[in-house]
């Protein structure tokens, strides 16, 4: 039998071992020449791949630890599996695009590794303060990264992320001291088990269940910020137009994992008793989200932006699915059909950007989608991984998107919204239209666009575009996979 203090360090042991990693990384980057900080990204990546390699050890085990604040289950295990391959694109990304922009310095990387750290706590957390501290974690090194390029429109994105992630911050507190007053313990099963018996707190009286749901409206409020949901979408697009590009590739996707993961684990586990009274204003959540995101990114002429707006309303489609999270017949699949969901936006969604930093030039030239004129003529290959991406961003096969949008409308269909289901299909034909204009101009448009050819783009597009495509063939096992880290813990 494991010793209880033995216990508490091997339920956060990949998350142990990846701080303390990322700390002795940003002592070993002093002594690393400017003309060498390559070695700073290599040894980033063999730290990552080693926190990869112990969670990989740890699938099949559950554990409990810190007095069950957090929580090592199949559902962690999954995700941060999840965030550690986003932190190994990540670097994969970055590694000449920081070269080609005049970037390179060590703490990029040792930031991210800080900001995978907090993802990965995030997944893990079992108690509304450490979903806190995990949030700060995540979102202090983003701020940073935001404006690491140091122009004026990198550090405006880096104010305004700030700005505004302090500002939801705030939601999460107030949302986390109601919810204590409530109930008188912030343990998600504390929550669960006090809202179950039907008890009020001494202090609230009767009041407790109206503190509760409006404590649980506000934590909403802050997932719903780093997931980009509307109205709580203002940020993204002009932070990931000003963010240095392979910034905007991680945080997209890195950030949006996190967020759902805790939006995951707190409401199905500390509030499903409050479904009745949420639900409708998630189902709204979803709608508006799908709807803007989709018809805003249409007049949208920058790359960025308009995958800004992509990824807002693909925040949508995951939430669609989350409606019916309080029915348990069908909370585990919804779940379910979420993770497996971000598999696909992660691998399209880094392919993408991969090939948007193939275009980029300094000083954020080339990122007008008018720029991807000509691009099947003169990098065949490159339009054809693209046209590979934007048809797994609309659901169209043979692509993961396809199938994960399937799963996403079985789960709202199953739950009862099938008014939810028909928006979300009507918004994917809207969506075909933008993202068919990148198509239209790679293939139907004359052009001269030049490319920067880097090995780890290279090789991170042909290995994204080939999982688009061959994993939509045999998703089954890896539904199996979702379906086995959720149905344990929900």
């Amino acid at each position: 039998m494991m010793q209880p203090e033995y216990k508490d360090y091997y339920t956060l042991l990949p998350l142990i071992i990846l701080i303390v990693w990322a700390c002795l990384l940003l002592l070993a980057d002093l002594f690393i020449p400017k003309s060498r900080k390559s070695l700073t990204a290599f040894l980033s990546a063999l730290g990552l791949a080693v926190t990869l390699g112990f969670t990989i050890s740890q699938i099949g085990r559950e554990s409990t630890g810190f007095n069950d604040m957090v929580v090592l289950d199949g559902f962690s295990t999954f995700v941060n599996v999840l965030l550690l391959v986003s932190g190994l694109l990540g670097i994969a990304l970055a590694y000449g695009y920081v070269k080609r922009m005049g970037l390179e310095r060590g703490e990029y990387y040792t930031l991210l590794l800080f900001s995978v750290s907090g993802m990965m706590l995030m997944a893990q957390a079992d108690d509304l303060i450490i979903v806190f501290l995990a949030l700060e974690l995540l979102s202090i090194p983003l701020y940073v990264l935001a404006a690491f390029k140091r122009k004026q429109e990198s550090e405006e994105a880096g104010i305004k992320y700030f700005l505004l992630g302090a500002f939801a911050t705030g939601f999460v507190v107030y949302g986390t001291a109601l919810v204590f007053g409530a109930t008188g313990t912030t343990s998600l099963s504390g929550i669960s088990a006090f809202v179950s018996n039907g008890t009020s707190s001494p202090s609230t009286g009767s009041g407790g269940t109206l503190l509760l749901t409006i404590g649980a409206a506000l934590l909403l409020v802050g997932f719903g910020f780093k997931v980009a949901a509307v109205p709580f979408h203002m940020w993204t697009p002009d932070v990931y137009q000003g963010a240095p590009t392979a910034v905007t590739a991680f945080m997209s996707s890195g950030a949006k994992i996190a967020g759902f993961a805790a939006l995951f684990r707190v409401f199905a586990t500390a509030f499903p008793a409050l479904s009745a009274d949420m639900a409708d204003v998630i189902w709204a959540l979803a709608a508006l989200t799908m709807i803007v995101g989709n018809v805003v990114a249409i007049s949208q002429s920058n790359i960025k932006r308009m995958l800004a707006y992509s990824s807002i309303a693909h925040a949508g489609y995951i939430l669609m699915a989350f409606v019916p999270y309080g029915n348990k017949d069908v909370m585990s699949i919804s779940i379910a059909a979420g993770l497996f969901y971000l598999v696909a936006y992660v691998i399209t969604n880094f392919g993408t950007w991969a090939v948007v930093i193939f275009l980029e030039k300094a000083e954020g030239k080339d990122l007008e989608i008018s720029d991807y004129a000509g691009l099947a003529k003169k990098y065949p290959a490159l339009a054809a991984a693209m046209a590979v991406f934007m048809l797994s961003f609309i659901g169209f096969p043979p692509t993961l998107g396809m199938v994960g949008k399937f799963y996403l409308f079985r789960a709202a269909i199953a739950g009862g919204y099938n008014g939810l289901a028909i928006i979300g299909v009507v918004t994917s034909l809207v969506s075909a239209y933008y993202y068919l204009r990148v198509v239209v101009n790679m293939y139907m448009r004359e052009g001269d666009p030049t490319i920067e050819r880097e090995p780890w783009l290279s090789f991170t597009t042909a290995i994204t575009a080939i999982a688009t495509v061959v994993l939509s063939f045999v998703p089954q096992w890896l539904f199996l996979l979702a379906s086995t880290a959720v149905f344990r813990q929900f």
